[in-house]
């Protein structure tokens, strides 16, 4: 069995006394072994990135640039090898691991940009003989907590630009598929990265804990489940750190009557059933305006769930794959269970997949559920899986007052041919990101990800501008060099232009 172990000031390490298993969860089988981290050995990575800190800080920006165009080039070499891993860990389809891989490639191209994005502001002669100027100076050692959901694209949101902007980063993935993050760490030592910017440390809470208390680690960047979140967020501001933790989702969709309504059930079948809906912008909910769209989204829907193809990543063919664990694929029969039992609908069942050659996976089919009230449990929970709710609303205002008074507001769409009605939606929904017959409006690398509500904890979102700010200390210089030109005697009134 391979042992998965750390990334400390440029070496592979394998320490630790305890240690947890990795599944693959197409097959059910215990596949690898992951060393976790004690106390010792996070103090060990926070002191090597406090040393290289020191120096890194001082390189100037279209170097550390170089770096990532080099790393860019290096993870477009090692596609096949890092979506390998991904699959092999998560479950997820080669398709859907390549074009998560892409888009944490497209944040390395945003980082690229590293000395446009730095440069500050000048003003002369804001005074008399006075300039005045601000910079972006980096924090010093930061890290970033990552889900399992995606494995690569995650950690890509967080380190490339923290790098850039001449941090120092710690990594802690997630335990049950880490390999997709140590390997593409490793790939920047390749590219450039001098020994200590980067480390990737293994473990579960005892790491995350040690690293929101130590007094060394500026920064924290989280991505997640809310209560997690929460926990990071103020845990994080309790020891005086600087901290953003996106939390969990309830994305609805409104389902207009005027909408092309064939588009929209293949843009609905994509966005809830893609990567076993394991995504915080996953559709769970779509609202349909009227009893006769409802119905007809119901009835077209379900023999188009019929034909999807769920299985192992090893065949491209399927659609999507396992859920990432025994017990989570539990937890969301369970939701479905409840759903039943509270009086819903099921109309397409994926309790019971039957799934050959991997009996033991851990599988649910895509499930559509119908005639959902916002008091049910299955409603009010985010399911995290391959699960579409059909709620029923008599206006497109009664589809958003039922958006708004949910707890979470990452993701939202609607479908629908009126452009009045659309703007009307975007300019008033209570929701941070948006689409117009786009399903899954996540933002491109060049803007910032976030959303509102129970969503996010913090003032700025990831990646895009926001991560500049987040991973820089602005400082204003004011300036004035003595000449003869220029003698002032004391002045005990507050200066002005």
């Amino acid at each position: 069995m391979k042992t998965i172990g750390h990334l400390i000031n440029g070496e592979q390490r394998e320490d630790g006394e305890q240690t947890q298993l990795v599944y693959n969860p197409a097959t059910g089988e215990a596949t690898k072994e992951l060393l976790l981290a004690n106390d010792d050995l996070v103090d060990e990575a926070i002191e090597a990135a406090r040393t290289a800190f020191q120096t890194w800080r001082n390189e100037p920006p279209i170097k550390r640039a170089r770096v990532m165009f080099r790393y860019k080039q290096l993870l477009e070499e090692h596609k096949d090898e890092i979506c390998l891993l991904i699959g092999e860990e998560h479950g997820k389809i080669g398709h859907d691991a390549a074009g998560e891989l892409q888009r944490g490639i497209e944040n390395v191209e945003y980082a690229c940009s590293a000395a446009e994005l730095l440069k500050g502001e000048f003003s002369k002669n804001v005074g008399p003989s006075i300039d005045s100027w601000s910079e972006h100076q980096p924090l010093g050692v930061v890290a970033g907590i990552t889900p399992f959901n995606f494995p690569a694209m995650v950690p890509l949101w967080m380190f490339p630009m923290a790098i850039v902007c001449g941090n120092c980063f710690i990594l802690k993935p997630s335990e049950k598929d880490p390999s997709a993050a140590l390997y593409i760490a490793n790939l920047l030592k390749e590219a450039g990265l001098p020994d200590g910017v980067m480390q990737v440390i293994q473990g579960g809470k005892p790491v995350v804990d040690r690293l929101l208390k130590s007094t060394e680690v500026e920064a924290i960047s989280f991505v997640g489940s809310t209560p997690i979140a929460k926990y990071i967020y103020e845990t994080a501001s309790q020891n005086g750190k600087r901290c953003q933790a996106l939390g969990g989702a309830k994305n609805h969709a409104i389902v207009m009557p005027d909408c092309d309504l064939d588009n929209a059930v293949n843009q609905l079948i994509g966005a809830a059933y893609g990567s076993s809906g394991e995504r915080c912008m996953a559709l769970s909910v779509a609202v349909a305006v009227g009893n006769e769209t409802a119905d007809k989204l119901a009835s077209m829907l379900k023999p188009k769930l019929e034909e999807l193809r769920v299985g192992a990543f090893y065949d491209n063919d399927n659609d999507f794959g396992p859920l990432i664990s025994r017990e989570h694929q539990q937890k969301v029969v369970s939701y479905i269970d409840s759903a039943e039992q509270d009086g819903a609908t099921i109309v397409a069942d994926g309790r019971h997949p039957n799934i050959e050659r991997y009996s033991s996976g851990y599988f649910v089919g895509p499930t559509l559920i119908d005639n959902v009230s916002p008091t049910m449990e299955s409603y009010q929970q985010e399911i995290f899986g391959p699960v579409l709710q059909i709620i029923r609303a008599d206006s497109m205002q009664d589809a958003m007052d039922l958006i708004d008074k949910h707890a979470y507001g990452n993701g939202t769409c609607i479908f629908t041919r009126d452009g009045e009605a659309a703007r009307y939606f975007s300019d008033n929904i209570k929701v941070g990101m948006v689409g117009i017959n786009v399903p899954l409006p996540v933002p491109v690398a060049y803007h910032s990800f976030g959303g509102w509500k129970q969503s996010l904890f913090g003032d700025l979102h990831a990646y895009g501008p926001d991560s500049v700010k987040f991973y820089t200390r602005r400082k204003t210089i004011t300036q004035r060099w003595p000449s003869a030109n220029v003698r002032e005697g004391a002045t005990f009134s507050m200066p002005v232009l």
